[in-house]
């Protein structure tokens, strides 16, 4: 009796036509799927070249971490090309995507009032996905940062010197390399 009560109220039974009930029903919406689907910008730059900012995120309460690189035009200082490599959901994937694609063409200044409520609007996220746009915002933010801390470096010495990772976690710290917790 609870097994075909637990199967009607599930939508489960064995009457045909019957549709899930709203509450179970949890669909990302389509500009999530795509960029899951087809993401724009997957790949890396070279980390030790001096026109490349790199920023490395990750939540380990979800598991998701997020390199976003940037390519600057150190004439112009336009983002002339951005990357990504995302290890998460898809709602993680997308941001990512999202994020590479707005970032491209724009001024470094620009790029840093990227708001993650901006991505998150643009993709139509769940609250219970808001750190992914969180992620994102702050994987543009520490790519900017990485950029600018190389051109102190480079214009102190007059030649490109390798810099540490700069690398936002919350709340414990991640190997980079390996993605795995460090206990």
């Amino acid at each position: 009796m609870l097994r075909l009560g637990c199967k009607r109220f599930l939508g489960f039974s064995n009457q045909r036509n019957q549709t899930l009930p709203q509450t179970l029903l949890r669909l990302y919406h389509e500009r999530v799927v795509d960029h899951y689907n087809n993401p724009r910008n997957v790949g890396s730059f070279d980390k030790n070249d001096p026109t490349v900012g790199t920023g490395l995120v990750g939540a380990p309460a979800c598991g998701d971490v997020m390199k976003l690189q940037i390519k600057v035009d150190e004439e112009t200082g336009k983002i002339v090309d951005a990357c990504f490599k995302t290890f998460g959901c898809g709602s993680a994937i997308a941001s990512s995507s999202v994020a590479t694609e707005w970032v491209k063409g724009k001024q470094m200044e620009e790029v840093l009032t990227i708001k993650n409520t901006e991505i998150a609007k643009h993709l139509s996220l769940p609250p219970v996905k808001l750190h992914c746009s969180m992620l994102a915002e702050d994987a543009i933010k520490a790519a900017v940062k990485d950029y600018e801390a190389k051109r102190a470096k480079l214009g102190a010495n007059g030649e490109a010197a390798p810099v540490e990772k700069v690398m936002t976690v919350y709340p414990y710290r991640l190997d980079a390399q390996m993605y795995t917790y460090i206990m």
